[in-house]
């Protein structure tokens, strides 16, 4: 009744002509199957690399991995679509029980894999990121500037698990799948995840140098990364145009009785200044109030366009891969 669980790996690809032979390499291993460090049998079926049109020779590496290797698919987008698209679409080309995605520098070592399966299973989360338990190899002002990022979206835009988000990460099969499938066009990926995933949680690993290779993302393209992680969150953002209307509605109102109660308790105010000023600050409440409704129809329609489900069907827990066949015989 051992269970062996079947596991897909995605890497999107841009600019890999350099490091991927070696993470492929690294990988070989694991499609032979192994063992987690729990004892729970695995083996990584296919390797999707995601081809994002990168300016190097990438192409090439690809269709000589996958002549090499039986277990190697080559997904070929038209054109440059950006690394998330590039792994939603080789997540929806996967057929594992679990999705793994990874990057093509080699930073992210596959030895952790094993134990992410264990902490899913452990923890029962269909999404597992990997937490790094060293200092990332990225300059001071851009580890900085991400934690900031990160902890803004949970701080303001109530994005709760945005400082675990990571590409280092294992997904439930069925749930990375129907993300895909449904996923709107410039919504987060992990953002996506926390709409039809019970539980997320963290594994720690150690993160590994980049190689001789630059980083693919200039600061102008990690800040446009950032406000696409803001507008996925959804209507949080609308809700706040919505909350400070009601907040200057009411403080409008507190000051127009102020004003009056000066008017006549004071004379020595100009003639028509008051009620000037208790209609401004009334109209201001007024307008606000107004743009919080229409912003509550707009987080309507934003809902709609970024494809968030009303709901999502999954198989009977039991049969679930978080699930062990021997719990299940046991009847625990």
């Amino acid at each position: 009744m051992t269970q062996q669980h079947r596991i897909s790996i995605v890497i999107p690809v841009y600019r890999g002509e350099k490091t991927l032979p070696t993470v492929v390499d690294e990988l070989l291993p694991y499609t032979e199957g192994f063992a987690t460090p729990d004892g729970r049998q695995a083996i990584v079926q296919e390797i999707i690399l995601s081809y994002d049109r990168g300016p190097d020779r990438s192409d090439r590496v690809l269709r000589e991995l996958a002549a090499t290797h039986p277990f190697v698919k080559v997904i070929w987008l038209s054109r440059n679509f950006g690394q998330h698209a590039a792994t939603l679409a080789g997540i929806s080309s996967t057929g594992g029980d679990w999705i793994v995605t990874m990057d093509e520098d080699g930073q992210q070592d596959p030895s952790f894999i094993g134990s992410m399966l264990d902490t899913a299973i452990r923890e029962q989360a269909e999404v597992v990121y990997a937490k790094p338990t060293n200092k990332p190899p990225h300059g001071a002002v851009r580890n900085g500037a991400s934690k900031l990022a990160k902890r803004i979206l949970q701080s303001v835009f109530g994005s709760g698990n945005a400082s675990d988000f990571n590409s280092f990460r294992l997904i439930m099969g069925e749930i990375g799948r129907s993300v895909a499938a449904y996923t709107g066009t410039g919504v987060y990926l992990d953002v996506a995840l926390t709409w039809v995933t019970n539980r997320q949680v963290t594994s720690p690993v150690l993160l590994r140098e980049e190689g001789d290779r630059p980083s693919g993302y200039s600061y102008m393209r990690l800040l446009g990364h950032f406000w696409r992680m803001v507008l996925s969150t959804g209507t949080k953002g609308l809700r706040l145009v919505t909350t400070l209307g009601v907040i200057f509605a009411v403080a409008g109102v507190l000051f127009a009785i102020y004003l009056v109660i000066t008017r006549f308790v004071s004379g020595d105010i100009p003639e028509g200044w008051t009620s000037q000023m208790v209609l401004t600050s009334l109209g201001v409440g007024a307008i606000l109030v107004s743009l919080g409704i229409v912003a509550e129809y707009i987080g309507i329609a934003v809902n709609m366009a970024m494809g968030k489900p009303p709901y999502l069907i999954v198989r009977d827990p039991a049969l679930s891969p978080l699930t062990d066949p021997d719990d299940v015989a046991d009847g625990r």
